[in-house]
């Protein structure tokens, strides 16, 4: 092999599919990342059994190959190579020369026969959404999911595809995240995507317009996002009928500026820490939400002047809970829903339902 490409170009496709390579793995091969060089263009993989990133660049190809080199040395030389344009050429001994500038480096390589081949699949269903969209929709419900490996099905997030609404379903046990949005699609499919999956596909969506094109199959799938495939396996199980679990009733209701609950709960988080999880008080009652929180480390106090319709209840919450639900909202005005002091609050825009996120409450100690 023996090509030569861009220096950013190349530091930014090995930065991103270095983060499907394994860190220790029992395949010395999957601690590297591969390299395939054929007509015009440089194809970059990483793959960890689990994910896998691909992506191509423009390159000049003088000689046609493939290799596998370590996925962080050969990033770290990248990244501090001195000028634009490098040369990477390969010999019979799996030798890897990089030249850049006054700079040269002879890495040790591996066949690429060591490497196992990413999935390919059959496509039974697919979806395009807007980059934007997807980047929203994951970023709002992948904090809800499980990261407890004792029910694999819920360190996924159901997506699901029904009357051209797509939906993305993430659950925990302790809370829930709703997240939809009206698409172009006659499809009606749903299938589970690991949480791990979806917050690399979060890191390659941005602010554009461009589409990402989702292919499905029965038990893979392919996000194609710009020049780049993530691909995954899918969980297999059976998720949640999450819609029976929304609580019906509202005996409670308040709307309230987003920002400022999120102020007063993180006031109170204060005397909280990983060893330390007392909840988070809330008295909704006579137009007021008076927060308190006691831990060893002491007591905080607060009110909220905030209008309420309904019965008063008093509830409690896990402050990180709640905090998550709350900020992955993007709106500024919250509704919040109760039904009473053991039934899960609900947390959604004040019209509409694009979202919506449930959390659990805590059981109170009685204070004097």
């Amino acid at each position: 092999m023996k090509i030569s490409c861009l220096r950013t170009d190349l530091a930014n496709a090995v930065s991103n599919v270095s983060r499907a390579v394994s860190t220790k793995a029992s395949i010395p091969a999957l601690e590297g990342i591969l390299i395939k060089a054929y007509e015009n263009n440089l194809n970059i993989s990483g793959y960890n059994l689990e994910i896998g990133i691909t992506t191509d660049i423009e390159a000049t190809i003088k000689e046609e190959g493939e290799i596998v080199v370590s996925a962080k040395l050969f990033l770290d030389i990248v990244r501090r190579l001195p000028e634009e344009v490098v040369m990477i050429e390969t010999d019979e001994r799996m030798v890897t020369y990089i030249s850049c500038g006054n700079v040269n480096y002879q890495i040790v390589g591996m066949s690429s026969v060591e490497y196992p081949d990413l999935p390919t699949f059959e496509k039974t269903d697919g979806l395009t959404i807007n980059a934007k969209i997807l980047r929203d929709m994951i970023r709002q419900t992948v904090y809800a999911v499980s990261e407890n490996t004792a029910k694999p099905i819920y360190t996924g997030s159901l997506f699901e595809i029904e009357d051209k609404v797509f939906k993305i379903v993430a659950i925990d046990g302790y809370r829930m995240a709703i997240r939809s949005e009206n698409v172009d699609s006659e499809s009606k499919n749903r299938f589970v995507v690991p949480g791990k999956t979806q917050q690399e596909v979060l890191k390659l969506l941005n602010d554009d317009e461009d589409n990402v094109e989702i292919i499905i199959g029965q038990r893979h799938i392919t996000f194609q996002i710009k020049n780049y495939k993530v691909i995954s396996r899918l969980i297999e199980g059976t998720f949640l009928d999450y819609k029976s679990t929304i609580p019906n009733e509202n005996k409670t209701e308040i709307v309230i500026n987003t920002r400022v609950i999120i102020n007063a709960v993180e006031r109170m988080s204060l005397l909280n820490n990983d060893r330390i999880q007392s909840p988070v008080r809330c008295n909704f009652a006579e137009d007021e939400i008076k927060l308190s929180c006691t831990s060893a480390v002491g007591r905080a106090n607060d009110v909220i002047s905030v209008p309420i319709i309904g019965e008063p209840v008093e509830i409690g919450f896990n402050n990180r809970y709640l905090l998550d639900a709350l900020k992955n909202t993007d709106t500024d005005e919250v509704k919040l829903v109760l039904n009473g002091a053991l039934s899960p609050m609900i947390i959604k825009p004040v019209k509409g339902d694009c979202f919506v996120s449930i959390v659990v409450p805590m059981r109170l100690a009685n204070e004097n």
